[in-house]
């Protein structure tokens, strides 16, 4: 994982990774693309060695464009995005390892869900009986068993999104590319279609799923690439990426009985920059929060506290994401 947003995370996006511990299954190689005088990504590069990985980003960031280049659906006005090494615009055979679903709706309303998904695995070249059989497990597999021989048209979104699903890994790919998967969903949809993507990276996938909905990505994994603007801000765990934005204090709240004794001697301590008190709570600020989360315990026992919660408003992904952006916009106006 390799691009950042200043000395802070890492080295600054235009900079390739500086090591590779295992050979890449997506690399994506200083990858641009443009649309006239609108630039969509910018020098991007990526790389992906295995499991599930979020690209998270608001609408308008790139990540659908990024997509598509990595399904060899689109080409790089600049640079190469690769599978195992092979170039995904240049080499069909690259393509078929690759299971694709796309954020837009492009089923066909007349068919059933099995004859969609059947067709699919027929164009990846399995004989139709065998393609017939595949389509049938790979629907029942997203929950869809009693309802695949109804068309497409008569479907909610939830049930339309695990169709697309299913028609994504019907071919056994060793790559699949979900672009914003969870959209529209109805809890359960998301529930079962969450479930089945960490399924599918238990048997060895390696997954990219995009969103603009952290707390959706959050659920699957914690690797992220964070792509603002057509940039890569940073990749690689949250929880470290947090650690490493070492600008901004880390916040914790404890909610406990006699607040103001926990704030006293948690004051006394050298790395705790700031506390705000509540009637039932404290918040924390600590440039050190492994020192802090050591210290509350043996703090709690000794004052004889009730501890009614413990919660970090900075260990999420939006908090995350909020602080890289705010950064990069503040590198960028600085720059002009």
């Amino acid at each position: 994982m390799a691009s950042a947003p200043g000395p802070e995370v890492g080295p600054p996006p235009s900079a390739p990774p500086a090591s590779a511990p295992r050979p890449a299954v997506v690399e994506v190689r200083e990858v641009s693309r443009w649309y006239g005088q609108v630039i969509a990504l910018a020098n991007v590069w990526m790389r992906v060695e295995g499991g599930i990985v979020g690209l998270l980003g608001p609408n308008g960031a790139g990540k659908s464009t990024l997509m598509k280049i990595l399904a060899g659906l689109m080409a790089p006005s600049r640079g190469v995005a690769l599978v195992h090494g092979r170039s995904l615009w240049h080499d069909a055979e690259a393509r078929r390892r690759l299971g694709y679903c796309p954020e837009h709706e492009g089923v066909y309303d007349e068919l059933t869900a099995r004859e969609f998904v059947t067709a699919m695995a027929e164009l990846s070249g399995f004989e139709s009986s065998v393609a017939r059989k595949r389509a049938a497990e790979a629907l029942d597999s997203v929950g869809l068993a009693d309802a695949m021989d109804r068309r497409l048209k008569g479907y909610s979104k939830g049930m339309r999104q695990r169709a697309k699903l299913a028609q994504a890994f019907v071919h056994d790919p060793d790559v699949l590319l979900l672009d914003e998967p969870l959209t529209g969903c109805d809890p359960l949809a998301r529930t079962q279609i969450v479930a089945r993507i960490q399924e599918l990276a238990k048997a060895g996938k390696v997954i990219i799923v995009s969103s603009h909905v952290l707390y959706e990505v959050e659920a699957l994994t914690r690797e992220i690439v964070l792509i603002h603007r057509g940039r890569v801000l940073a990749e690689g765990n949250v929880y470290r990426l947090r650690e490493l934005i070492d600008r901004h204090p880390h916040r914790v709240r404890v909610e406990c009985t006699r607040p103001r004794a926990l704030a006293a001697r948690l004051a006394e301590q050298d790395h705790v920059v700031r506390l705000t008190l509540g009637e039932h709570a404290i918040e924390i600020e600590t440039r050190q929060p492994d020192r802090l989360y050591d210290s509350l315990p043996r703090e709690v026992l000794e004052l004889g506290l009730e501890l009614k919660s413990l919660s970090s408003p900075d260990n999420n992904l939006q908090a995350v994401f909020e602080y890289l952006t705010a950064y990069w916009q503040g590198t960028t106006e600085s720059q002009t």
